[in-house]
């Protein structure tokens, strides 16, 4: 039996009674939906404002919630495919870059004799418009920070 006020403790289905049921937890939704006899309710929601009499149906690791968390868990500790496809990017183009712009500075330093300051800063140059850094950097941390958002819940 759950009470106004209460939180449902695990997944199940509605045996007795009427209750609107705020599932904003689990959904997004803010407005509560209407459960009666038949309806299935959720682990974590709460129950608004009548009494239900429910039987439960999945406890422990097999509730929604305990789903979500782990897909949660699974994300973070698992690399996504843009990740990878960014980190094979950028271990065939650093190289490259780095090869130009040392073969810059090399050709502004001794084929044009243009000096050595002018020709570190081309070399600087070529690493800062062309490196893909900010691809490896940016990201996981997108990813990171998309996971983070979608992990945040009220309890």
């Amino acid at each position: 039996m759950v009470r106004p006020g209460e939180k449902i403790p695990v997944d199940g289905i509605v045996i007795e009674g009427y209750s609107s049921v705020d599932e904003k937890v689990i959904t997004g939704e803010s407005i509560p939906v209407e459960k009666k006899q038949g309806d299935q309710v959720v682990g974590a929601t709460m129950n608004k404002t009548g009494m239900l009499k429910f039987k439960a149906t999945k406890v422990g690791k097999d509730t929604v919630l305990a789903q979500i968390i782990n897909m949660v868990e699974d994300a973070l500790s698992s690399k996504a495919p843009v990740q990878r496809l960014a980190d094979v990017a950028s271990s065939y183009f650093v190289p490259i870059i780095i090869i130009t712009a040392t073969l810059s500075a090399l050709v502004w330093y001794f084929l044009v004799a243009a000096g050595f300051i002018f020709a570190l800063t081309v070399f600087i140059a070529v690493l800062i418009v062309a490196c893909p850094c900010a691809l490896g950097l940016a990201t996981p941390t997108a990813i990171m920070v998309g996971v983070g958002k979608g992990q945040k819940t009220e309890f």
